[in-house]
């Protein structure tokens, strides 16, 4: 099938001016994406004083046990439950799309990040789809807690999805950021994510908090086998 409307055709050197022109307004949103995540550092915090539980391949683990001895941590709040698109044998599709996309736990370890999923569906049901869709990032069942709930994505209207960060303080633990909806479709690079921890990518060139971890930028990457 011939496509219809598409862009004019030029010459390599008329495609370079109008590219560059482009290019001002990419670097822009740029820098206006990095004054953001500067913004999102400094946000205040709310403590978790409620204790939750969940269910996850090595038994009963509280919230503070995924963090697995880091500082930050990823959930993302995965819609597996009554009602959504696949149930009882699948998770939802776009969910799926997600984690698919999701970089190799090592580099977020790298920058004291742990990264875990959490869905309503008891856990046989998340481990019978995780092993078909051969993921290896640690998920844990809230079944039977409030915390979906508590934390606004389970509803009326039925299951949400979405990312929370959590920063933990020797034995508190506060959430510093969520993220739902179409600002999810932006993320999938290790970058993209630690923009939204507390920390950022504790790098030199970040402008963060006094006082916050940063080290030179290239200095601590590694390939995910040699950390």
């Amino acid at each position: 099938m011939k496509t219809t409307n598409l862009p004019p055709i030029v010459t390599a050197e008329e495609w370079a001016v109008v590219r560059e022109k482009l290019l001002i307004k990419e670097k822009a949103a740029t820098r206006a994406h990095d004054a953001l995540a500067a913004e999102r550092r400094r946000l205040p915090m709310v403590l978790v004083d409620k204790k939750y539980f969940f269910e996850g391949p090595n038994g009963r683990a509280s919230l503070p046990d995924l963090f697995d001895g880091k500082r930050q941590l990823l959930v993302y709040h995965f819609m597996f439950a009554p009602g959504v698109h696949g149930w009882p044998d699948a998770g939802c599709p776009g969910c799926s799309m997600f984690v698919d996309q999701i970089g190799h736990q090592a580099h977020f370890h790298a920058r004291d990040v742990n990264f875990v999923l959490v869905s309503h569906a008891p856990l046989p049901q998340i481990q019978a789809y995780q092993k078909r869709m051969g993921w290896t990032l640690p998920w844990f069942s809230s079944y039977g807690s409030d915390f979906n709930r508590d934390f606004g994505l389970t509803t009326s209207e039925g299951e949400g999805f979405g990312l929370s960060i959590f920063l933990r303080d020797e034995e508190k633990v506060y959430r510093t950021y969520f993220i739902g909806g179409r600002g999810v479709d932006a993320l999938g690079s290790v970058w993209s994510f630690l923009d939204l921890t507390p920390f950022g990518r504790q790098e030199s060139w970040e402008d963060s908090p006094e006082g916050w971890p940063q080290t030179p930028p290239y200095t601590w990457w590694r390939r995910h086998d040699e950390y």
